[in-house]
């Protein structure tokens, strides 16, 4: 395991503490963590199901609607044709959108604090304006996942929304406000939760979760997803660490209130290839 990145646990613990707009666990929403999910790989159609209910258990959704930067991200989450292979084609209002999301993230203190953090690295554009432009261009510029393709994919869909190859593939969907959204729909089946080596199971408190579930016809063994958090938290985490990476695949060690994390954080050029938390262990055990 790499050491620990003492710098960045501290910027994201005070990025934790002023996320204002972090759902807390038993009053805005309950999950129903049910059963330890089965031994599956990638591309499965069918796995044993260890939970029968939906993950979220209830979630106060006119709270998270009256919320700018959950009500602006909800809106961009069916702007993608989530097939690898198709290009992607991006609208006029879909581009309105895009820059209502960012606007509403950086007119957080998370955001801002990502900002100045990211100025006294020299590794941003002091003016706001212009890291929105750097920010729209890491996240949802649209490149081609594979050599030679359409473009037909971005950072955000990625991570945020999640996609599939060739039907037998889940790639990405590390956000939880979408799985949410899914599950409501009966488009995701969540199979349980998924625990480290020798580990007890997880709390329904736990804010950081390893998941397994179905979607659209294929299963994704183990999901790693931050829940209740803000999607401007995500965005800020996953945004310093690609602006510091200098490699392709950057693993980041991280303490982020209780919880050992490995943020891992992948290049496609310059955009964002793919970003998520893989949970290491947390405190109460």
């Amino acid at each position: 395991r790499k050491a620990l990145n003492h710098e960045l646990s501290k910027l994201f613990n005070e990025m934790w503490d002023m996320d204002v707009n972090r759902l807390t666990p038993g009053k805005d929403y309950t999950i129903d963590l049910q059963g330890k999910a089965g031994a599956a790989q990638q591309g499965d159609s069918a796995v044993h199901d260890s939970a029968a209910r939906h993950l979220f258990h209830n979630v106060n959704e006119e709270h998270l609607k009256s919320i700018k930067t959950y009500a602006t991200f909800i809106s961009l989450l069916d702007n993608y044709e989530t097939s690898t292979g198709v290009a992607e084609v991006v609208t006029p209002e879909e581009i309105v959108e895009n820059n209502c999301f960012l606007d509403a993230i950086l007119a957080t203190e998370v955001m801002k604090l990502a900002h100045e953090y990211l100025l006294k690295k020299n590794l941003a554009k002091p003016n706001l304006a212009d890291f929105k432009y750097q920010l729209y261009d890491i996240w949802f510029q649209l490149y081609s996942r594979k050599e030679g393709d359409r473009p037909d994919s971005c950072g955000f869909e990625h991570v945020f929304v999640g996609e599939t190859r060739r039907g037998k593939q889940i790639l990405g969907l590390h956000n939880w406000v979408q799985f949410y959204l899914q599950e409501k729909r009966n488009q995701i089946d969540y199979k349980g939760y998924v625990t480290r080596k020798n580990k007890t199971r997880p709390n329904k408190d736990d804010q950081v979760l390893n998941i397994q579930f179905s979607w659209k016809g294929s299963v994704k063994p183990i999901g790693s997803t931050f829940i209740g958090v803000s999607p401007e938290f995500e965005f800020a985490l996953y945004t310093v660490i690609f602006l510091l990476a200098e490699e392709r695949v950057t693993r980041e060690t991280v303490k982020i209130e209780q919880y050992d994390l490995q943020m891992v954080v992948c290049r496609h050029g310059q955009h964002i290839g793919t970003a998520y938390p893989v949970l290491l262990s947390t405190s109460n055990e």
